[in-house]
Formats: C-alpha cells, structure tokens, sequence
C-alpha cells in the first residue's frame, strides 16, 4: 500500500472512530445488562412466575383473559396481548388509550384460570427500562434511532478502515502480538489492534444489525404504506365497524391458517401492528430461528372473517432476524456468555483508542516544541510507524 493510501485510510479510521466512539461507548454499556435482561428482571422480582396449581388445567378462553385485566382499567383499551413460547401459562395483557399512550398498563393474566396475576413492571423495572430508552433512542424517538443508526454506518467504516490498517502496521509483527517491554503507550496501541482484529467480525455484525435496528420505526411505516394498503383495498373509504368479534375465535381460525405455527402476540384494531379493521395474530415457529420469524393473519374485527395471511417483505424479515442476532438472545447462556465477553472487549478497544488519540496528541505537542524551527515537520504516520 502507497504512503498516501495508507495517510487516506488512516484519516478515514481516525475520524470514522472519534465521531462515533463516545455513543459506542454508550451503546456497549447499555447493551450489556439487556443481553441479561430475563435473568436481571428475575432478580430483581420483576419476572412474573406463574403460579402453581393444585390440578393441571388447559388454556382458557382469551376473551376471558382480556375481560380479566380490563376490569381494573375500564377506561383503557387492549393494544396488545402477548405470550411467552417458554411461558405459555401466563397472557401479558397490555392496556392503553391510544396506540403511544405514555400512561399504558401491562397486566400479566393467568392463561388457565383467566384471573390477574399481577401488573408487572414493564421491561424489567426502571434501570431496565432505562437502559433499554438509552440503547435504542437516547429517549428521543424516532431522530434518536436514526442519528445512532449513522453511528452505527461509522462505526462499520471504523470497522472497514481499521481491517485494512492492521496488515501495514503489523507487518513486523506476529498476529495478535503484545509488547510488553515497550512503552504504555505501545502496549495500548498492541492491545487495541490485537482485540480490534479478534472482534472484527462479530463487532461488524453487532453493528450492522444494530444499524438495521434502527430503521424499525421506518421500514414498518413503509410496509403499511405499500404491502399492507394493498392488501386492504376492500377496506378504503370505509369507516371501521365495532370489534365484536371474539380474540380467541380468531386465534383459534390463525392456528388453523397456519399449522405448526403459534401465537407470539395479538395487536388490535388502531395498533402499528395491524389496521383500523382488523385483528393483527402474528404467529411463529418453535425452533430458536423460525421463533424470532414472524407470519401475520389478519382476521376482520367484526366479522370474525380472514382476510389474509400475507409473507413479511424481505426488509421486514431481515428486521426480525437481525434483532435477536445483534442481542445473541437465540442460542441460549453460552451465547449470551460469548456476546457478553466480545461486548467487554469492544469497551476496551474504545477505552484505548481514546487513550492512544489523547496521547498521540500531547506526543506531537512535544514533538513540535523540541524540532528545530529548520526542521521538516513529522509526518503523523511516521510517528505512528515509530511508535510501532
């Protein structure tokens, strides 16, 4: 590589990591407590068990269930119920005005006996919750998503450039290799590169899934607007009639729709997730990948008739898989103990390429202070390649 492809690069890397390291920063010690977020909501007594019953019992009836937890908010509406593959037992019945009502209660209903039992704290409790605002949004919505999607586009880039720096730099060097009899500073430099090159691939992936991430918000805006208004055509113009049709009628006609599938959750009339008419029952699979793919039905409110049962786009579908891949929530405690381990590392490597801009800025302080006034300035990649 050329001196001057590799000054190019090396600016690239620079500025790529500096814009984004302090979000970065923010996102891994975020995200570190929400890749354990069952087992923290559980000691902290935010998890609700549900509870053990003399004699086994079937599921119960789902309108039951939602005239259960709509007895302690008359004035609320159900927006969503949900339930757990691993906790079938119990429906997570969520109750609001309006679709973004700030003042929503989720009740968590017994699916055997259809009685409350409890109003649980809402994704684990206030650190919980707060942690989730701050990895997602910043708590500023929609702008926050998108301004840490463009950290996490530069993150990549930093990613990207930082690959193709490491041969030059390395090239006297065996892989992975730490000295240190050198200087700190030298043996920060060493461990930053050889922990970059040992996260390379998963922190690309933790990236461009988080990246993806961000664009929820619009990709199911754009879905509405596009596949789902096609498909509710018959629908234009008219004004929606009263949802009189019974939940579990319609769950019961989903799962013949779609054999082999389950319930992950049910959105109602108004929601995001489903339209002015209709009853939004999204199935999925039983095995760890198919259980984060999501298949929609969406059965008229009223009438109780399917309309469809359409395929998520590819842009949605992607969506879905990068998610549970960018927590490493699908393959059980060793992977959360791999994400959890490359999460620290990447703290590390941010921690010292911090370090190293800070130092390498008093060093060329001095530098310009001690050089004769004749004396060509040296150029930063020179200082660099010394310092190596």
């Amino acid at each position: 590589m050329s001196p001057v492809s590799l000054r190019r690069w090396s600016w690239i890397h620079k500025w790529s990591s500096l814009v984004c390291t302090v979000f970065m920063l923010l996102l891994c010690l975020t995200g570190l407590p929400l890749i354990y977020s069952h087992e923290i909501a559980h000691l902290l007594g935010n998890e609700v068990e549900p509870p053990v019953l003399a004699t086994p019992m079937p599921q119960g009836n789902v309108d039951a269930v939602i005239a259960s937890a709509t007895e302690l908010y008359p004035t609320k509406k159900p927006m969503f119920i949900s339930q757990e593959a691993d906790v079938p037992e119990i429906w997570n019945v969520t109750l609001a005005d309006h679709m973004h009502d700030p003042d929503y209660k989720p009740i968590a209903v017994d699916a055997r006996t259809t009685k409350v039992i409890a109003e649980p704290a809402f994704e684990g409790g206030v650190f919980m919750s707060t942690m989730l605002a701050l990895h997602v949004d910043l708590f500023m919505g929609l702008p926050g998503m998108l301004f840490l999607g463009l950290m996490g586009l530069l993150l990549l880039v930093a990613i990207v450039s930082g690959a193709v720096l490491y041969a030059p730099f390395m090239r006297k060097l065996e892989f992975g290799a730490v000295r240190r009899e050198r200087s700190a500073r030298v043996k920060w430099l060493d461990m930053h590169n050889m922990l970059g090159i040992v996260t390379l691939v998963w922190l690309f992936v933790v990236g461009a899934t988080g990246m993806i991430n961000t664009w929820a918000d619009v990709l199911l805006k754009y879905y509405q607007q596009n596949e789902l208004a096609q498909i509710l055509k018959q629908y234009e113009g008219k004004q929606p009639l009263p949802h009189t049709a019974s939940v579990d009628a319609a769950i019961k006609k989903a799962e013949a729709a779609l054999p082999g599938m389950r319930v992950a959750f049910v959105a109602f009339p108004g929601t995001d997730f489903s339209s002015a008419h209709h009853y939004g029952i999204y199935m999925n699979g039983n095995e760890p990948f198919s259980s984060r793919l999501y298949r929609p039905v969406l059965i008229d409110a009223n009438s109780g008739a399917l309309t469809d049962a359409p395929r998520l786009p590819w842009y949605l579908t992607a969506l879905l898989v990068s998610q549970p891949l960018h927590f490493g929530d699908y393959g059980g405690q060793p992977l959360k103990l791999l994400w959890a381990l490359l999460d620290i590392a990447t703290i590390v490597i941010l921690i010292t390429g911090l370090y190293l801009w800070v130092k390498r800025g008093k060093s060329a302080k001095v530098a310009d202070k001690i050089a004769p006034a004749s004396a060509p300035p040296v150029p930063a990649m020179a200082r660099e390649r010394e310092a190596s």
